[in-house]
């Protein structure tokens, strides 16, 4: 399963709610409150428990009471905030206290909000499902991070091994090998890019050329030929990372053909020359998009 769709699973669950209140009747208002809403409530009734709770189960909110014996709330909200591993679990304060002192006691231990008691059931509904909302936002924001991060890594990797696999390969495999190659990479741009469902020219041909080259991990730009109809796309560092991307020049046809689809599918008229690559030991890649 993929980060993406452990996201949208961890939307699709009941966010789980953990209330701590040394107080047995209050408790059950909160969960009588909170009933009517499609919730997961789990209780403690200390903040030593409320620690070990925390431990054992994946919350996604905590409703903790200021006032207990042995561990206060704001020292529990101490240790929720100060560990990484925990720190963006939203804590709604409830306390008995009004004290402008108290408030600022709880804001420093990391609290996120404050409900006083007694508690008004409305006040409760909203800010619970506007912590959670922030919550919820953050966790995908997570996923959304590491998702690119993994794939970030994998794009490394293969950058890397693809000098190494072609240049010990023959020349009938390295041609198959490009060809699944290109036909991939034509099929996500046409889903990044849209290219077959607009009007399009040679700027826009050349912008997405040097931004899919830029995604794989080279360093390319695009800018207007010294001919009309021309334009220019240059790289000074190659995607096929290392002294490997020197010494196979047919790295270089990858290249052509991937820029070559992007044009055709601009235009047909459009075609791509290779001016300079690195791979033919120059200084840098240069690739021509003309007509005809």
């Amino acid at each position: 399963m993929s980060l993406g769709d452990k996201a949208l699973q961890n939307e699709r669950r009941k966010p789980k709610i953990l209330i701590v209140d040394d107080l047995l009747e209050n408790i059950e208002l909160i969960e009588a409150y909170l009933s009517v809403e499609h919730y997961d409530v789990i209780t403690a009734s200390s903040g030593r428990e409320a620690i070990q709770k925390l431990k054992e189960e994946k919350l996604d909110m905590i409703l903790l009471d200021v006032m207990m014996p042995e561990i206060s709330g704001y020292e529990v909200c101490k240790i929720v905030k100060d560990d990484p591993e925990t720190q963006f679990i939203p804590i709604l304060m409830l306390t008995a206290l009004s004290d402008i002192e108290d408030r600022i006691k709880g804001i420093e231990a990391g609290a996120d909000d404050f409900l006083t008691k007694p508690i008004n059931r409305l006040e409760l509904k909203t800010r619970v499902k506007s912590l959670l909302r922030v919550k919820c936002m953050h966790d995908r924001l997570v996923a959304d991070r590491n998702s690119l991060e993994i794939k970030n890594r994998v794009q490394n990797i293969l950058t890397a091994i693809i000098p190494t696999l072609l240049g010990v390969v023959s020349n009938e495999e390295k041609k198959v090998i490009i060809n699944q190659m290109t036909s991939m990479v034509e099929k996500t741009l046409l889903d990044i890019y849209h290219l077959e469902n607009r009007e399009l020219d040679f700027a826009y041909a050349g912008k997405v050329c040097a931004e899919i080259m830029n995604q794989l991990g080279g360093s390319f730009s695009s800018e207007k030929g010294e001919k009309e109809s021309s334009w220019i796309i240059r790289g000074t560092k190659c995607p096929w990372q290392g002294e490997e991307a020197r010494k196979n020049p047919i790295l270089c046809t990858l290249t052509r053909k991937i820029f070559s689809n992007i044009t055709l599918k601009v235009d047909s008229d459009f075609s791509v020359e290779a001016l300079k690559t690195i791979g033919n030991r120059n200084d840098c890649c240069e690739f021509l998009i003309k007509t005809g």
